[in-house]
């Protein structure tokens, strides 16, 4: 095992990239190693409780106001985040420059700050690891977003300006030297396609995530259901009043309705005796004694699905949201309803319907076992190690 090292990790502020990796972190301190981790303020107390030295850097991503509307072009604005966070990091770092770099996939400033001071990184992904060309979706949609604001041709000269030898902005940031995928394997589409060498699986790290929070179940609540569309395309009161419409005094059932912080409460009328209502709840905690889970498909929710074996409802929005919610169809575990489909009778319909199936119950018993067993903090510790040494 390498000595204790100074290690820095870049991510961009959303919750969906933070959480994910907060325990390997914590992890790599208890070991001895020294981590810098670059992030947003309002990230510092969860990055600070890891152990973990927070360096901050004021964001001028919208993703924090949990309003960003489905469609908007979030990967220009990655770019500009980038292009911004940059110039920071070589200020903080200059006189005590990291021996490893680790960056989320959308952190683009971390691999360029090693690359251009020739220090190893590793991709830390949250979220399904690329195996296509950018000719192929989902990857030919975002590389028409980027184009259709000059971002390949600026980025290639933000590299070419910081000493980086001119790579493609798809290439660049999916394929790595070397990468660890956070999430369970079962999600991973095209696995057979996965180069080893680069990439490999930790899972989903969830052992020490009760931090986040606790939820008593009520005692006389049969079966429990979480709605939650996660943290970024959450302003969605139609969505939220059809599910008070669905679910609203049905009998045995409570409801944890999860809104955002851009909704106001106000705006989806009389709630319910069954439900609570919240702009944020630990989701983790509320899955762990939940039955069911009518969720916006971001892989985070879904890999959290999976452990603790919930059938799921996909409503997405954005992104890798479509194809997550695809996957979980495809195991089984599943129905996905587009926003405009998800009404009262559709949702409360899928979700008796998973409920009560027995097929569906021993799919999930059987993947919850294998995420769980796949799933190693210390694993990831000993990847991010072997980059070190």
């Amino acid at each position: 095992m390498p000595g204790p090292a100074h290690i820095a990790m870049v991510n961009i502020p959303a919750h969906g990239h933070v959480n994910p990796s907060l325990e390997v972190i914590r992890e790599l301190v208890s070991r001895g190693h020294r981590v810098s981790y670059v992030n947003d303020p309002s990230f510092a107390e969860q990055i600070e409780a890891t152990g973990a030295r927070f360096v901050p850097h004021e964001t001028g991503l919208s993703v924090l106001k949990g309003a960003v509307e489905p469609g908007t072009n979030v990967h220009s604005m990655i770019f500009d985040e980038a292009q911004a966070m940059l110039p920071l990091m070589r200020e903080v770092f200059e006189d005590d420059r990291p021996d490893l770099v680790l960056y989320d996939f959308m952190a683009y400033a971390g691999r360029v700050l090693a690359d251009s001071w020739g220090v190893p990184s590793m991709l830390i992904s949250p979220s399904r690891v690329a195996t296509a060309d950018p000719e192929v979706e989902p990857f030919r949609t975002v590389m028409k977003a980027l184009e259709a604001e000059n971002v390949p041709e600026r980025f290639t000269q933000w590299l070419a300006d910081n000493g980086v030898p001119p790579r493609d902005i798809f290439t660049y940031m999916l394929r790595p030297d070397r990468g660890i995928a956070l999430i369970p394997q079962a999600l991973q589409t095209g696995l057979a396609e996965i180069d080893p060498e680069v990439f490999s699986f930790a899972g989903p790290c969830l052992d020490n995530r009760g931090r986040d929070g606790s939820w008593t179940r009520p005692q006389d609540a049969q079966k429990v259901l979480l709605v939650s569309l996660g943290s970024t395309f959450t302003h969605q009161p139609a969505f939220y009043r059809a599910c008070l419409e669905a679910f609203g005094d049905l009998p045995g059932w409570h409801v944890v309705l999860q809104i955002g912080r851009s909704t106001d409460p106000a705006e989806l009328g009389p709630i319910p005796a069954n439900v609570e209502v919240h702009p944020w709840v630990p989701q983790f905690a509320v899955l762990q004694q939940a039955d069911a889970f009518i969720t916006h498909a971001g892989m985070g929710g879904c890999s959290e699905g999976l452990y603790c074996g919930l059938p799921m409802v996909a409503v997405p929005q954005a992104a890798d949201q479509f194809e997550n919610a695809d996957r979980l169809v495809e195991l089984g575990v599943a129905r996905r309803l587009d926003t405009d489909l998800a009404t009262a009778d559709a949702l409360r319909s899928a979700v008796l319907e998973l409920t009560e199936d027995p097929k569906v119950a021993d799919r999930l018993a059987e993947l919850s076992a294998e995420v769980r067993a796949g799933a190693s903090v210390a694993r990831a510790a000993d990847l991010v190690e072997a980059a070190l040494a």
